[in-house]
């Protein structure tokens, strides 16, 4: 399948104008024998390159170019199929902006084009290589935080050991903190449910008779806002998860949470209830009305995995939580993703303009976390960071400048 590959990075400063040329010439001979069309356009600080041909070898060749340290920042743009190529030389094209003027490197670039003049207008290959030669639309690549430097210790909580499993209920819960790792700060503590045994959600609610299962949802927040008080959180805030048709479907939900947070020795400013977005959209009048009745009791609310369903940010439209929780397929590997990263810069100015808290959650590399800080967001929810623990809170690693 005729597969093309775009990517930007930036030069590294030990590289110049005559090594690229030198490159090009090898990448020429090379690109020929696995019939792969190359197109690199340079400014002497930046690389945008595009890569035609049949899929398998485009892959494997970007894996090469990727580990290539005469470059780095290495962040695939755009991946897409088409009937035919773009470009009608095969091998690899230079186009150097710093011998060139940006005319005449565009003329260059449509003179080698097999596309139609009509066609290369709305063409998505072709924007991304105009966007890159006139940089009208410039994006930020690389960081200022420079993984390299930076190095991650742990720390002892002060909550105790945990209490292990506790008999008597239908529930467990673990505890995964939500940082600000420049600060050294908790923002919150989540309680994800866990089966009797210390199993996955999945197990406790397909262990459930589906006609009760928003009344035993609600009921589980019980479980966590007493393990709550055993473990001592303090002001700490905590972040249960609650199916939105709990609020809705089960008479008297709000009284209830309010109940058991007061008989936990917890206020409820200090109570967070996350919902995800895909059950919200098919009562979201009667849930709205519920949502009113938790703030009027002082209750947060978030939106989690946002991201993952379909209301995006419309739904931002019809109300607004105090917290949005990026889902994690949106975050994994986001400095190698442009569309994720045009994608979290949108929700980034989209927050900020409506002050709404952005937390990005499953953030296992320490890449994830440079990026998204340079980004704008904050706070942060992953193993990288700490892992859940069963009726209990783990270490924080917290990050650090290496000396």
């Amino acid at each position: 399948m005729l597969t093309t590959l775009i990517y930007r990075s930036q030069l590294n400063p030990s590289c110049h104008s005559a090594d690229l040329i030198s490159l090009v010439e090898r990448a020429k001979i090379r690109n020929t024998g696995l019939n792969i069309t190359g197109v690199l356009i340079s400014n002497g600080r930046e690389n945008l390159q595009i890569l035609e041909g049949a899929e398998e070898s485009v892959v494997s060749l970007f894996h090469t170019i990727r580990a290539d340290k005469r470059h780095f920042g290495v962040v695939e743009l755009l991946r897409d199929y088409g009937p035919r190529r773009r470009f009608e030389n095969v091998g690899m094209l230079l186009f150097d902006l710093q011998v060139q003027s940006q005319k005449e490197v565009l003329q260059s670039v449509l003179h080698y084009s097999k596309l139609e003049s009509y066609l290369t207008s709305d063409d998505r290959v072709f924007k991304f290589i105009q966007t890159f030669i006139t940089g009208k639309k410039a994006s930020p690549t690389g960081t200022p935080f420079d993984v390299e430097k930076w190095t991650l210790s742990s720390e002892d909580l002060p909550f105790g050991e945990g209490v292990g499993l506790i008999a008597n209920q239908f529930c467990q819960f673990a505890l995964q903190p939500i940082v600000e790792p420049t600060e050294g700060k908790i923002s919150s503590l989540e309680a994800l449910i866990r089966s009797n045994d210390g199993g996955s959600p999945e197990h406790f609610f397909h262990s459930l008779d589906q006609d009760k299962i928003y009344e035993v949802d609600l009921q589980t927040k019980a479980y966590a806002f007493a393990l709550a008080k055993k473990l001592g959180i303090g002001g700490h805030k905590i972040a249960v998860n609650l199916l939105p048709m709990s609020l809705v479907n089960v008479p008297g939900a709000v009284e209830f949470l309010v109940k058991q947070i007061r008989l936990n020795g917890l206020q409820p400013e200090q109570v967070i209830i996350e919902v995800t977005e895909n059950e919200m959209i098919s009562g979201f009048n009667r849930f709205n009305s519920a949502i009113k009745q938790l703030r009027a009791e002082g209750i947060g609310l978030a939106i989690d995995d946002f991201g993952s369903g379909y209301a995006g940010l419309s739904l931002l439209t019809k109300f607004q939580p105090d917290k949005i929780k990026i889902d994690r397929e949106i975050i994994s590997d986001i400095h190698l993703s442009g569309p994720k990263q045009a994608i979290v810069k949108s929700i980034v100015s989209c927050c900020t303009d409506m002050e709404i808290t952005l937390v990005a959650e499953g953030i296992e590399k320490m890449e994830e976390w440079c990026w998204l800080e340079y980004a704008g967001i904050r706070r942060f929810q992953g193993f990288l960071f700490a892992r859940p623990k069963l009726n209990g809170v783990g270490n924080i690693n917290w990050p650090h400048l290496a000396r």
